[in-house]
């Protein structure tokens, strides 16, 4: 029996044969026709949510299309058994964070000097306040980014982050005053 072919095509547009990471063991047999519409179906519905929330964190329109890449292979893998869209939504968020979380983690990341990206050809927000999210320490670009843009509450993004809500709240408090700041000194 061939297995099927999964494409994942990047916002770069280079498309990623999956065939060639795949071992005996990483999907299961029972991979049939109607489960590769229903692959296809999420990657068309999530690619964009995972990949802003990628380039949110990494700023780096490479590191978010491997990241990016890296959720989708997970979910083609180990296809996790999910009661409703928002459990996946919420399965798809908690992958992208964590492999965001080993890429900022791992000795090749720590011995890199990142170029800085332009963020203007890769997000279609082309606002000063955009841009102040962005400027963000990481812990708190994620929170703004699934509070204003996932349309996530506190209570949900806590469970997602794995920390308490009241974390969430005071990270939120926290951005929103660092950007009120930053913006307040750029119209200066």
């Amino acid at each position: 029996m061939v297995e099927p072919t999964y494409k994942l095509h990047t916002k770069g547009g280079f498309p990623l044969n999956t065939e060639s990471l795949r071992t005996n063991d990483s999907v299961p047999p029972s991979d049939t026709v109607d489960n590769k519409s229903e692959i296809e179906q999420v990657l068309e519905r999530y690619s964009d949510m995972v990949y802003r929330l990628a380039f949110a964190r990494t700023k780096n329109r490479y590191d978010a299309d491997d990241i990016l890449q890296e959720v989708f292979l997970r979910y083609i893998r180990r296809q996790p058994d999910c009661r409703d869209e928002e459990h996946r939504k919420a399965w798809l968020i908690r992958s992208t964070i964590n492999c965001s979380k080993s890429l900022f983690s791992s000795a090749w990341f720590r011995n890199i000097t990142p170029i800085p990206d332009t963020l203007s050809c890769e997000m279609k927000e082309h606002s000063e306040v955009y841009y102040a999210v962005m400027a963000l320490p990481a812990r708190y670009r994620t929170v703004i980014h699934l509070y204003y843009y996932e349309d996530y509450s506190t209570a949900e993004i806590a469970t997602l982050l794995a920390c308490k809500d009241s974390t969430i709240r005071s990270r939120l408090h926290r951005a929103r005053t660092l950007l009120r700041k930053q913006i307040d000194a750029d119209i200066l």
